[in-house]
């Protein structure tokens, strides 16, 4: 059963989805508007926050793509429509109290920010940094880091200078690991080995450059 307050992806082509909308439940502030909250569909980074207003909210439904109110310049906004880095709408959400959105895009060109950066939040610090993902992207982003920058130190860049000969031999090793431990039913074996399998199968990823994204959009497409 999906979430009460869950908006189903939008299919653009099919008209009689806006009258699915419970539009009439959004609860706007005393300018008109509502905030929105957008995030990367597949590694659930928040890329930014905007304000929408009804017009907005509507073209938003009609179109699939995100469209907001521009309070500094009092108009609707296309995101994307001058640098081409729109965003396509996989899902809306609202919360427990109706005023405010949480909108799942596919962020094309993968930069949300005016900026250049593919988030507008960074650290208190000023560090430039996108916010966190999920687990397995934030470790994969470290894989990544340690293919670019390799360390004498590191065990993943000793893996990444044995090649497929060390990195596949090192899955098949974890997988009977992950199957031996299924065989004794013992919980928090199977979670490390599995743990260990998934880290070295992001290594295998980062060595022939597969994004571990494109993984999630197969798992998406499969999951319909």
């Amino acid at each position: 059963m999906s979430h009460p307050n869950a908006i189903s992806p939008i299919p653009v082509e099919n008209s009689s989805f806006l009258q699915s909308i419970p539009v009439n439940k959004i609860v706007y502030n005393e300018q008109g508007l509502v905030p929105a909250i957008v995030q990367d569909y597949l590694d659930g980074t928040i890329l930014m926050m905007a304000w929408m207003n009804r017009e907005s909210l509507q073209k938003t439904l009609e179109t699939g793509e995100t469209w907001f109110w521009s309070r500094s310049r009092q108009e609707l906004w296309h995101k994307g429509a001058t640098s081409g880095h729109t965003q396509k709408i996989h899902t809306l959400r609202y919360d427990c109290d109706s005023d405010a959105l949480l909108i799942s895009v596919e962020q094309i060109g993968d930069i949300a920010c005016h900026t250049g950066e593919r988030s507008c939040f960074h650290q208190i610090d000023g560090t430039i940094l996108p916010p966190p993902a999920d687990t397995l992207s934030q470790v994969f982003t470290t894989i990544l880091e340690r293919r670019t920058h390799p360390s004498p130190n590191s065990y993943t860049c000793k893996l990444f200078e044995g090649g497929d000969n060390k990195i596949l031999k090192k899955i098949g090793e974890e997988s009977a690991e992950v199957v031996m431990a299924c065989k004794d039913d013992h919980p928090d074996a199977i979670a490390g080995e599995v743990a260990d399998l998934f880290y070295h199968t992001l290594v295998a990823l980062a060595h022939h450059h597969v994004d571990l994204k494109a993984v999630y959009r197969k798992l998406q497409e499969r999951k319909k």
